[in-house]
C-alpha cells in the first residue's frame, strides 16, 4: 500500500512540478500565487508531501489548471467517478503550445460541454 501512496505523491508532484515549468514560474512564485511556502510546494514536487484537497486547489488556481486532474492524480478523485474523460483535461494541462489563459478556456469549454451532456442523459427528451 504504501508504494501505492509513493507513486501517486510522487506522480502529482512531477505533474505539478512541469505544469509550473510549462508556465515559465519559479518554485518561489508559485508558492506565492497557491498561499504556501516555497519549502513546502519544493517537498510536494519531490513526491515528499502528501497535499491536501485544500492545497492541491490552491496550486490549482494559481496554476490555471482543472483541480480535478490534480485530484485524480493524488488519489482523492477517482478517474471513473469523475466527470468526463479525465484524459482531455490531461492533455490539455500538459500542452505546452497553449499560453495559461489559452488552457483554462479550452477546460471551460470542455467543462460546459460535460455538463450540458450529463444535463441531457440524466433528463432526456
Amino acid at each position: 500500500m504504501n508504494d501505492e501512496l509513493d507513486r501517486r505523491l510522487a506522480d502529482v508532484g512531477e505533474f505539478i512540478k512541469t505544469q509550473r515549468e510549462v508556465a515559465r514560474m519559479s518554485v518561489r512564485r508559485l508558492a506565492d500565487l497557491a498561499n504556501i511556502s516555497n519549502p513546502y510546494l519544493s517537498q510536494i514536487e519531490r513526491g515528499l508531501r502528501k497535499p491536501s484537497a485544500e492545497i492541491l486547489q490552491q496550486i490549482a488556481r494559481a496554476l490555471k489548471i482543472s483541480a480535478e486532474t490534480l485530484y485524480e492524480r493524488a488519489g482523492i478523485l477517482d478517474p471513473e467517478h469523475a466527470a468526463g474523460r479525465p484524459g482531455v483535461r490531461d492533455a490539455i494541462a500538459a500542452d505546452p503550445l497553449l499560453t495559461n489563459d489559452q488552457r483554462q478556456a479550452l477546460l471551460n469549454v470542455y467543462e460546459s460541454f460535460v455538463a450540458t451532456a450529463q444535463a441531457t442523459q440524466a433528463h432526456p427528451r
